[in-house]
């Protein structure tokens, strides 16, 4: 595969007149992990810290080993379904047997990777939706419990034949005895009666690869569908938007249940001939591990930082000096909007550029990428990925014209064949096209604005108001870390618009505080419907796995203190 050099539009039009065989020549992950293993079969590809300790010795595979250890988990898949396709539910951190067992399900099967922090009845949900007859799962563990989550899924799940346990456990298959068994050959891949007919033509590029699960924890399960096309579309066109190559080392401690983990810091950096870093068990939730984080970057040479705005503020409280960083060349961030004063406050104590990336679990993980070659746009998510388009829509579902706000929607080779329940979510997928249910704009430049969730907004009587304008408020404020502003019932406006703030350590939190940074907020929010009721400071943020603030948890907390103070009104409390 050839590398492109992308920093403007222009760029992205030039390569685009290309026959799209030429950017993307292989029709499986498998194959293009193998191309890379031929191209630099003996450079790292996959180093494992173990713990947050310097002394103890990381685990390391190069590019062939890695290939290799993938082909072995395919065979062992193969062999433990028998004459059925191997449906593979993965309840594992960041660790190297999740990108093995990742990988080897989707060479001749159908990979589920599934968030370990749900509930046992959510698990079972998931796994019984997907069909999964094979599960691997961290075995017991005195840092995380993933364990206690598996038992009773065979009960629960009568599709399920096998558990395999990393680490071993009593009463189920020791996954590193059983890959012990296999050899690294190369296994047929999945029947042609496995392919999506919305995918691309190529039956090899069509078939389905993965159900990643989205849609928050709770409901009914909702799984997108990915073909193998849509993740190499994915991980080689974020590759060319950042300019990897296999000198880059990147820090990639997100679960392979999110799409960030498994394709936009994991397998693009793979096909570049890169090297990924995996963190300890507990990531960056990892206190000792954080505390060492600049020595970490140092003493593997890391080039780019994965992260999301919630990872950056807390690497701004960390006391990192640049010499420590020197090898570092960006520090890409998504999952969630990126605030400007953030990404200002790290290039501005770092001398490190930031990009923004937007993504989604339906199209693989990417729309668009602010290219390293380009230079910075305030607000903007930068432009979308090679052979991909993004047009913003008016409310009447016509096309906006540039600059102007409507709901996003992309189409391309990174865009899913929809959910397994095409009823669940109608009106996601439509002619080919991915309803993005963000908020935003294209402007004239091609570059894509996302200025809210169409689910964010905050209904104040017949006005919308975006959170982001009054989080943008709050986060200018030099004691305010982190910023989240919800809707909250009231019977007169529908809602009203309530702002969560976390400090910075070491800042006051006493009311005259607060008031201050309401008073400091107030002139900085252009609409005054959107000023909010109050701000609270709140201990600690809710945030999902991979650390994006949960709103409905937000959202819940401001409903219970609206109907504590009806109560108390009502004379009832």
């Amino acid at each position: 595969m050839n590398s492109y050099k992308i920093g403007s539009a222009a760029d992205l039009r030039a390569l685009e007149r290309l026959p799209y065989a030429q950017f993307m020549a292989h029709t499986t992950v498998l194959a293009a992990l193998e191309h890379s293993a031929a191209r630099h079969g003996e450079r790292a590809a996959l180093t494992a810290i173990a713990s947050a300790s310097p002394d103890a010795p990381p685990r390391r595979w190069t590019h062939a080993q890695y290939v290799a250890e993938v082909r072995r988990a395919a065979r062992l898949f193969a062999r433990l379904a028998g004459s059925d396709t191997p449906r593979v539910a993965l309840l594992l951190p960041p660790i190297p047997e999740a990108h093995f067992a990742l990988w080897g399900a989707e060479t001749v099967g159908v990979a589920c990777p599934i968030n370990h922090q749900l509930n046992t009845e959510h698990v079972a949900a998931l796994v019984r939706a997907a069909g999964a007859n094979i599960v691997v799962a961290l075995g017991p563990s005195a840092e995380l419990d993933i364990w206690s989550r598996v038992h009773g899924l065979m009960a629960d799940c009568p599709a399920l034949r096998h558990v395999l346990a990393v680490g071993g456990a009593p009463g189920a298959l020791d996954f590193h005895a059983e890959l012990a068994r296999e050899s690294g050959d190369v296994l047929p891949t999945q029947p042609a009666a496995m392919a999506v007919q919305s995918a691309p033509p190529h039956p090899d590029t069509a078939r389905l690869a993965a159900l990643f699960h989205t849609g928050g924890t709770t409901g009914a399960p909702k799984l997108a569908q990915h073909t193998q096309g849509n993740q190499l579309h994915a991980a080689w066109g974020a590759a060319q938007m950042y300019g990897a190559n296999e000198h880059d080392v990147i820090l990639n401690g997100f679960p392979l249940f999110h799409v960030a983990g498994s394709f936009v810091y994991g397998l693009s950096i793979l096909l570049a001939g890169g090297e990924v870093v995996l963190p300890p068990l507990l990531g960056h939730r990892d206190p000792a591990f954080m505390a060492r984080y600049g020595d970490v970057v140092r003493r593997h040479g890391l080039t780019l930082l994965a992260t999301v705005p919630t990872l950056i503020a807390a690497l701004l409280s960390l006391p990192l000096q640049r010499a420590q960083l020197s090898s570092v060349r960006a520090l890409l961030t998504g999952g969630s909007p990126l605030p400007d004063e953030l990404a200002a406050a790290f290039e501005q104590r770092h001398g490190i550029p930031v990009r923004n990336i937007l993504g989604m679990t339906e199209c693989a993980g990417v729309i668009s990428i602010e290219p390293l070659a380009g230079p910075r746009t305030p607000g903007s998510c930068g432009l979308p990925l090679p052979y991909t388009e993004v047009q913003a829509l008016r409310f009447d579902g016509s096309a906006a014209a540039p600059g102007e706000s409507g709901i996003l929607r992309v189409r391309g080779p990174n865009v899913g064949p929809g959910y397994t329940d095409a009823a669940r979510c109608p009106g996601t997928f439509e002619d080919g096209w991915l309803i993005s249910g963000d908020i935003g704009h294209v402007d004239a430049m091609g570059r894509i604005f996302v200025t809210g969730r169409a689910k964010d907004v905050i209904i104040r009587g017949a006005h919308n108001i975006d959170p982001g304008m009054i989080e943008s408020a709050l986060l200018r404020h030099p004691d305010v870390q982190m910023a989240a502003a919800v809707g909250e019932p009231d019977e007169y406006a529908g809602e009203l618009p309530v702002a969560y703030v976390s400090l910075k350590p070491g800042a006051r939190a006493d009311a005259a505080a607060i008031a201050a940074i309401a008073a400091f907020a107030e002139p900085r929010i252009a609409e005054r419907p959107a000023v909010p009721k109050r701000v609270e400071v709140i201990e600690t943020m809710p945030l999902t796995a991979i650390g994006k603030v949960y709103k409905p948890a937000l959202r819940l907390r401001a409903t219970q203190r609206a109907l504590e103070e009806r109560l108390a009104m009502a004379g009832l409390a």
